[in-house]
């Protein structure tokens, strides 16, 4: 299992990104790249709660997160592979990938972090009710 969307011109010659490798050598630049350790801790925690949101809201038709876009003011719809590889590169350039809008997602099937958030704390909380 891959945590991160298959590269469909892996191996290819012709791939249309060789160029850009000359460019970036994955390594953050000194311009300010580099997340500092609160951003980092950030994201990290960000990616254990994709894991808990995940887990408790696949079972019931939920494929992913909607997310406001801050630069184009739209909707944009991920699927849990996608977030989780876009934070892991977050993580590891210190950079956000470039982004594009989903291809024609269903919004009936993804939710926002807060709700996310909010279903996870529901569950945690009908739980320990029944623990007392």
């Amino acid at each position: 299992m891959h945590d991160e969307p298959i590269d469909p011109f892996a191996g290819d010659p012709a791939d249309p990104t060789n160029e850009l490798a000359d460019l970036d050598d994955g390594e953050p630049e000194e311009s300010g790249d580099a997340l500092t350790a609160t951003e980092r801790e950030d994201v990290l925690e960000d990616l254990a709660d994709l894991e808990i949101y995940q887990a408790l809201l696949t079972p019931v038709g939920v494929r992913g997160l909607v997310i406001e876009c801050e630069d184009c003011h739209e909707p944009h719809y991920f699927d849990w592979d996608l977030l989780r590889g876009n934070l892991r590169h977050l993580l590891d350039s210190g950079r956000p990938r470039v982004h594009e809008p989903a291809y024609d997602p269903d919004p009936d099937h993804y939710v926002t972090w807060e709700y996310a958030r909010g279903y996870a704390d529901g569950v945690h909380d009908t739980l320990s009710e029944g623990d007392e």
